[in-house]
Order: C-alpha cells, then sequence, then structure tokens
C-alpha cells in the first residue's frame, strides 16, 4: 500500500464544503477539491434514481483512511455514503511530501535568479563561439 491516498466522496452540493472544512480541519485530510454538478445514475431500493451531486476528491496520507471514512459516514446525509480510496503511485516529490505533513523548504528566489543568470550565460557563451566559428570559417 502506498503511504497516499485519493479518496472520492460524492454528496449533495449544498454539503459538500461542509465535509471538505471538517476533513481539512480534523487533520484527516490535506487538501479537497469539489467538482460541483456532477450527474449520478444508480439502483437504490429497486429504482433507477438521478441525482446531481458533488464529488470531493480527498487527498490524505494513508494512515488517515480509517479515520476519514468513519468521519464521512458519520457526517455524511447519505445512509450509504459513496467513499472510494485508492493508493497515489506516483506524483510531484514535494507535493507527496506535503501530503506526509513534511515541512517543504522552497528554494530561495536569489538561488533561482542566479541558476537562470547561469543558464543564461551559458547560452550566449555557446553563440559567441558559434558566431567566432562562422567567422573563422
Amino acid at each position: 500500500m502506498s503511504e497516499h491516498r485519493i479518496t472520492y466522496v460524492t454528496a449533495p452540493a449544498e454539503v459538500a464544503e461542509q465535509i471538505a472544512n471538517t476533513l481539512v480541519e480534523d487533520k484527516l485530510a490535506m487538501c479537497i477539491n469539489i467538482i460541483e454538478r456532477i450527474r449520478s445514475i444508480y439502483r437504490w431500493e429497486g429504482r433507477v434514481e438521478h441525482a446531481t451531486e458533488a464529488l470531493l476528491i480527498v487527498k490524505s496520507p494513508a494512515e488517515k483512511i480509517a479515520d476519514l471514512i468513519e468521519k464521512v459516514r458519520e457526517i455524511h446525509p447519505y445512509e450509504v455514503p459513496e467513499i472510494i480510496s485508492f493508493d497515489i503511485t506516483a506524483g510531484n516529490p514535494d507535493y507527496l511530501d506535503w501530503l506526509s505533513g513534511k515541512e517543504i523548504v522552497i528554494a530561495d528566489m536569489d538561488e533561482e535568479s542566479e541558476l537562470e543568470d547561469e543558464v543564461e550565460g551559458e547560452a550566449e557563451g555557446a553563440e559567441d563561439q558559434e558566431d567566432k566559428e562562422k567567422s573563422e570559417a
């Protein structure tokens, strides 16, 4: 199992933000995206149902999943809420560190500027060398 998870939760639009806030405030999720107005068609109690819902895309450390599922079941208005979780197998290492709660150090702007200057200088040097070779030919 991966150390990071994505969990899909569908919910009525009017409670999606409340669920998201609760999960983030309770430190069960690091980030949640809410996609509004998805159409769901499903079978419930022998009938085909149609609903407009919101989809919560929940990113969290794997060790929080059991508590996250328990909390969603506790606060969700549905009798059987959709909660589907799966491993994140790859991604931006800095983002995955952040999902794990690790401190992220952003490169100093001066260091980035120095690197850009160095790259530009190398490119100019190559152009100068090309010009020199052309004039000698």
